[in-house]
């Protein structure tokens, strides 16, 4: 097994953005291990937590159940009530959009539960949002085009499935 080695403390902003780069270059796992690296010296910073979560949640389409486990792991670490709710938010969405990627049956009833959750996350997050910030809106908006432009995602019928009528 290896030692891993620390970082400085000054060397923290640069790490950072270098991890919203690796993000942004879709190297999640970079960025996850970097943001894990400045969480040994910083435990409770708020902008490395949410790229970790982020970093995470890119990386659902790989293990989707444990990658969900560890990103609500870090949310519980987000002290903020707005920051609960909107990433909170976030991993529904993000979760959804890995069923309809996977497809199969009932993929598209699971994808229109948990873009719903998303939305009602988003909706109790918007009060509470900082001045000038309207992201829980535009993400319950992306949820919201998902549902009416993928016909597939709807919620489960109501009742015993129908018979199929043979004309």
């Amino acid at each position: 097994m290896y030692e891993l080695k620390r970082i400085t403390a000054d060397a923290v902003p640069a790490a950072l953005e270098k991890a919203m780069r690796y993000r942004l270059l879709n190297e999640p796992l970079e960025a996850e291990s970097i943001c894990l690296d400045i969480l040994e010296l910083d435990t409770q910073n708020r902008d490395v937590l949410v790229t970790l979560l982020l970093a995470i949640t890119d990386q659902f389409d790989r293990n989707l159940g444990e990658r969900v486990h560890r990103a609500h792991a870090v949310l519980e670490r987000i002290s903020d009530a707005y920051g609960r709710l909107y990433y909170h938010g976030i991993i529904n969405e993000r979760k959804a959009k890995t069923h309809l990627r996977r497809g199969g049956p009932g993929s598209g009833h699971h994808a229109f539960t948990l873009l719903r959750k998303a939305m009602d996350l988003f909706e109790q997050a918007a009060p509470l949002s900082p001045e000038n910030n309207d992201d829980a809106v535009l993400r319950w908006n992306t949820c919201a085009r998902i549902i009416m432009t993928h016909a597939e995602v709807e919620p489960e019928p109501e009742g015993p499935p129908r018979p199929v009528m043979l004309e």
